[in-house]
């Protein structure tokens, strides 16, 4: 699995457990109808976000950890352009100077998706389920999911790994037994 392939399943893991964890939580309200409760049923249109429905989402978006996945993009970017430039060490010095002259406008960069983040989460989830999965984040619980969110995806990721491994495996093993039988031999 490449490690491209890991950053993008550990994000998606990132973004899932925190709404597991939500949703395991708390308590799903009574419905006049079954669509009255789908997430696009009760989140209001991009338009309609009163300053404190943002709020909410900006705090519930940080408080979760997901805002920790983009604090390493930059960074990753420096040092690409840096692994670019090896083959010129002369420049070396000068693209550090820069790119530490650039951190102000990267950080308004990374406060610039937080903000997409937080819009996004408004429009997932109403003030009133924000304010219940902001609850959850500033209690202690919410606050040791969140601590232990990194160490977590960590082995998950490698149980995948590990799971991916003995899957394919597994699988290989018979899809050939099943082609034997049909009279084909595979390496």
């Amino acid at each position: 699995m490449s490690r491209r392939t890991i950053a993008a399943l550990g994000f998606a893991l990132c973004l899932a457990l925190p709404n597991v964890a939500f949703a395991q939580a708390r308590k799903p309200a009574p419905t006049a109808t079954p669509a009255a409760n789908t997430p696009a049923a009760n989140a209001p249109a991009a338009s309609t976000f009163t300053p404190g429905h943002l709020a909410l989402a900006r705090e519930v978006m940080l408080s979760s950890g997901i805002a920790r996945s983009f604090d390493s993009v930059l960074p990753a970017f420096a040092d690409q352009i840096r692994k670019q430039a090896v083959t010129r060490p002369e420049l070396a010095k000068d693209l550090d100077e820069v790119l530490a002259s650039l951190q102000p406008e990267m950080e308004l960069q990374k406060q610039r998706m937080i903000d997409i983040a937080a819009r996004t989460y408004a429009a997932k989830f109403s003030e009133a389920e924000l304010k219940e999965i902001a609850t959850f984040f500033r209690s202690p619980a919410g606050k040791h999911y969140v601590e232990a969110q990194p160490q977590l995806l960590d082995e998950m990721v490698q149980e995948m790994q590990d799971w991916t491994q003995d899957v394919s495996e597994y699988v290989m093993v018979r899809v050939r037994a099943e082609m034997g039988k049909r009279g084909h031999q595979m390496q």
